[in-house]
């Protein structure tokens, strides 16, 4: 779940806490934008500013009051970025390091400037090197045990900056990826939105799902609401992508702590 902080969220916390309790979903993880210092991240319409985080914690708390209130289970996330640069990571690192966050998602944006940029000044001009780099990049990424699960790891399928491509074409390195979270008990997000960003399918691509059932690696699952409506959108074709590759359980995260749960029916 995302709020009005990121620039393109619309909807209060407690609209979204309303939206999943008519649809039956109990537990709500906010993640929005982590505020990065270098603007080639993106600024007000892509991530919230540094000054609005203590506002963002308070928003949630607020709301986690509300949850219980209504039957919903409301935790405090963020959604981090994941970049091949240590200097960068480090200063985000102390960004988070001032807050108690139950969940930190990451999330590779390379359609953001800033990757755009190191795409260039590496020369990798080709999209298959370009889809290689974006891979090796998650699996530099699950190495560093700096998140607890990994949003949309195929998102670079969707922006249109390389050509559509079939999993299959780059097993090698996927399941290298795949290797690394689970041996560094990093889950993958199941995220629903795909659905609705133009190729109307589940993210990570059923082929992924099946690789990671192989590797070992553990599920979160999230709907990428950026407004009220979309919380929950498209679960039960969630659900049965995932027990079709194998798996029978979900994992959410509270303080750091992973907790397995079933699949709903």
């Amino acid at each position: 779940m995302h709020t009005p902080l990121c620039g393109h969220a619309t909807g209060t916390p407690e609209q979204y806490i309303d939206a999943a309790r008519a649809r039956g979903v109990e537990l709500l993880t906010f993640t929005c934008h982590v505020p990065m210092a270098n603007p080639g991240f993106g600024t007000r319409n892509t991530r919230m500013a540094a000054d609005d985080l203590p506002r963002y914690c308070e928003m949630i708390e607020a709301a986690r009051e509300y949850g219980q209130e209504v039957g919903v289970r409301v935790l405090l996330g963020i959604e981090a970025e994941v970049f091949p640069d240590e200097a960068e990571m480090a200063r985000m690192d102390e960004t988070l390091a001032r807050y108690s966050f139950d969940f930190v998602l990451g999330s590779l944006h390379h359609q953001l400037p800033v990757y755009r940029e190191r795409i260039r000044q590496h020369g990798l001009s080709s999209d298959a090197a370009i889809i290689a780099d974006h891979f090796e990049s998650l699996t530099y990424a699950a190495s560093t045990g700096r998140y607890d699960s990994f949003a949309h790891p195929d998102l670079i399928r969707i922006y249109g900056t390389v050509k559509p491509f079939e999993p299959l074409q780059f097993e090698s390195v996927i399941r290298e990826f795949l290797s690394a979270a689970a041996e560094n008990g990093t889950c993958i997000e199941v995220n629903t939105s795909g659905f609705t960003k133009g190729v109307f399918e589940i993210q990570p691509r059923p082929q992924i799902l099946d690789w990671a059932q192989q590797a070992g690696v553990q599920l979160t699952l999230g709907s990428d609401a950026h407004r009220p409506d979309s919380v929950g959108q498209h679960f039960s074709q969630a659900y049965a992508a995932i027990r079709a590759a194998g798996f029978d359980l979900l994992c959410y995260f509270e303080a750091g702590r992973k907790t397995e749960v079933s699949i709903p029916s």
